[in-house]
This record gives structure tokens, C-alpha cells and sequence, in this order.
């Protein structure tokens, strides 16, 4: 199956998206995945295995540098597909905190081996962490209910984006977490509180369900992409069903063949 991009934006990236190299619950490795996304129709990918503080498979007991080393496998993996067949691959985190969880990007594995308070920081001191460094921070699917977030909680005031489309909970494909209400809520709560909505896959697997962000132009950096939304700049997204506008309103409906 392929995705057809809009011709006004036809530069689609994935933001969302785990491999068995740094998750616990990924399926594939970070090489697969990327193949499997630019087969898909993606121009990029950032890789976003949960950290020590979410269902990672990389040993907590490991002395910092060595963990952040090990973690970043599956981004490594995942880039050397991308480098040698056109397709962008980005480095990204997800972060947990009982439950809550954050998508970290902008930032190398290199720059977190240089801030090792950042294993034990709160949420707000890693809000302060990431903006020193120019990076950017989306709290992600703030609504979702499963027996691993114990409550919802939101935190705006410590997040520069809302991840406000995941196509996990919308597509027909995805067979956990397929509540699209949460979706709606996220959208709300970003509204609220004038923040700009990232969206992604949050995938596990190959099976991929089409959810990301699409520019006008291709980007360069995972700066790039940091840039764009705090910027304002053009761009759309997809929930795996519809094409949308930074707002949440539909444009079209996404077309797979």
C-alpha cells in the first residue's frame, strides 16, 4: 500500500514511531521501519523509542552514556537505510513519567550524553532542558486511557506542541488504543491554550497506518522540523483518515492504494 500526497505538500514525514531495537513493545527493527515507510510514501521518519522512563528494552542498570549508546540502535539502524535510499531519518525520544509522555526532538543522542541530569529530571526541568538546547517538546496523546497511564494528566505549560492527532487511535488498522475521541480532546486542548498539534503513526510495526505532518518543503534537519512549528510555518497532517489543517479541520480524506 502507498499513500497519495496533496501536491502542495508533498513532503510526508513520520513522527511517531518505535523499533524492537529501543522498545520493548516494537515489533521491527529501525532499518525495516524506514523501509517500510518510504515504501509507503514517506519522505522521512523520526525514530521515537520510549526512554527509561516508558517500556524501553534497553537495561535502566546501565551507566548513562552507555544507555543513551544503546538506545539509539534503532536510529542508527533506521539511518543507515535512509542514507543510502533518500529517505530523512531524525533522531527522537519519547519520555514517560508514570504514565504521561512526552515526544522530544531536535536534540542527537550525542546531546543527551552530555546532559546526563536529564535521567531523573521532573517535567517541567525537562521543558527547561530541551528549550536551552532549541529543541522542542509535544506532550503525546494526552488522553489516552490504558492500564499503563494510571491518570490523564496534561501539562501545556511545559510543552511547546500537542501531539494532537495519532492515527493509532483513528486508523482502521490499528488494534490497540482505537479511540478517535482522544484525538478530539487532544485537538481541544491545544486549541485552548494556542499551541501549535503535531501528529504521527505512533507505530509499532510495519503495518503502518499513515499518520504524520506534510510541508511544502523537504526538511533538511530535525531543526527544520523544530523551526516549522514553532515558527508557524505551512504544513498539514494527517490522522491516518483525513487530511487536516493546523487547526483540525478536514481537507480531504487520505487516499491508499
Amino acid at each position: 500500500m502507498k499513500i497519495i500526497l496533496r501536491e502542495d505538500y508533498p513532503f510526508f514525514y513520520e513522527t511517531h514511531m518505535h523499533t524492537n531495537q529501543g522498545s520493548a513493545c516494537g515489533n521491527n527493527t529501525g532499518y525495516e521501519m524506514a523501509e517500510a515507510c518510504k515504501n509507503f510514501g514517506y519522505t522521512g521518519a523520526f525514530i521515537t523509542d520510549h526512554n527509561w522512563g516508558g517500556n524501553t528494552c534497553v537495561s535502566r542498570e546501565l551507566p548513562w552514556e552507555d544507555w543513551m549508546t544503546k538506545y539509539a540502535t534503532g536510529y542508527r539502524d533506521a539511518k543507515r537505510y535512509g542514507d543510502t535510499n533518500d529517505f530523512d531519518v531524525f533522531f527522537g525520544m519519547e519520555t514517560g513519567f508514570t504514565g504521561t509522555e512526552f515526544l522530544i526532538y531536535g536534540l542527537t543522542p550525542e546531546d543527551f550524553i552530555k546532559m546526563p541530569e536529564f535521567r531523573t529530571c521532573s517535567i517541567e526541568r525537562q521543558y527547561e532542558l530541551i528549550k536551552e538546547r532549541h529543541g522542542l517538546v509535544s506532550q503525546a496523546h494526552p488522553y489516552r486511557v490504558e492500564p499503563y497511564i494510571p491518570e490523564v494528566r496534561t501539562f501545556p505549560e511545559y510543552a511547546d506542541a500537542i501531539e494532537a492527532y495519532n492515527a493509532t487511535h483513528s486508523s482502521p488498522l490499528s488494534k490497540a488504543h482505537n479511540i478517535a475521541e482522544w484525538n478530539d480532546q487532544a485537538i481541544e486542548l491545544a486549541l485552548k491554550n494556542n499551541k501549535p498539534i503535531t501528529a504521527g503513526s505512533d507505530t509499532h510495526s510495519t503495518t503502518l497506518f499513515g499518520g504524520g505532518m506534510a510541508f511544502k518543503k523537504r526538511l533538511k534537519s530535525a531543526k527544520d522540523f523544530c523551526d516549522a512549528i514553532k515558527n508557524n510555518e505551512d504544513y498539514i497532517v494527517s490522522d491516518g483518515l483525513y487530511w487536516r489543517d493546523k487547526k483540525g479541520t478536514i481537507l480531504d480524506s487520505i487516499e491508499i492504494r
